[in-house]
């Protein structure tokens, strides 16, 4: 989606039937008051894991005494991002990195085979593209700000509990979810805007991009 000022939304919006990762809370909305049967107003409740669609990861999520997703300034969650196109079909490595000048302070949001998919209305992939355990130690040893995904996860199957603890031991914020089909490589404006949920390791995210000058 596209408005006049040239914002893209690349967040997936929360609906029943989505993918997850395996084990998480489905997503459930619930109208508890509906309007026009003798009451004035409607209300829903929702029900889901923080963790489903486009969402963020705080320090929390892997670290017992780590930060929770109100710490998040909005130094972090607004400003430059650089969008990567990754062509490996199997993982981000490091020597996909190597040659893209990231610097320390940088957001970086990986586009990979993922985006080839609609993958929000897909069953869960055992195998799709995420960082290598070495890839994410590098991102790490660089000191960037924030790094994101076009899938539910950062890390693999075989590799998520090591890759979530190298990076988010760094306070670097973890953007997983992102709908980049229709984005191509290069400088954006982000926009990133997490629920403050207080206590929460997580939350679900309204993710803009408009393409810098």
């Amino acid at each position: 989606m596209i408005n006049g000022a040239g914002w893209i939304l690349v967040s997936t919006g929360l609906k029943k039937g989505m993918v997850q990762w395996p084990g998480d809370t489905t997503f459930e909305i619930k109208t508890d008051l509906i309007k026009d049967s003798g009451i004035d107003i409607s209300v829903s409740s929702i029900k889901t894991s923080l963790h489903i669609g486009t969402h963020i990861d705080a320090p929390l999520h892997y670290l017992t005494n780590g930060d929770d997703v109100t710490k998040f300034t909005s130094e972090v969650l607004i400003g430059i991002v650089k969008v990567i196109s990754i062509p490996n079909e199997k993982e981000i490595s490091v020597e996909d990195l190597k040659n893209k000048s990231i610097n320390k302070g940088d957001r970086i949001f990986f586009k990979t085979k993922n985006s080839a998919s609609s993958w929000v209305h897909e069953p869960f992939k055992n195998k799709f593209v995420a960082l290598s355990g070495p890839a994410a130690k590098y991102l790490a040893e660089k000191e960037i700000m924030m790094v994101g995904i076009d899938y539910i996860s950062i890390g693999g199957i075989e590799n998520n509990n090591e890759v979530h603890v190298t990076l988010l031991e760094k306070g670097i914020c973890i953007v997983e979810g992102l709908f980049l089909q229709n984005i191509e490589e290069g400088l954006y404006e982000l926009i990133c805007l997490p629920l403050f949920i207080e206590s929460a390791e997580g939350s679900p995210a309204t993710v803009l991009l408009k393409k810098a000058n």
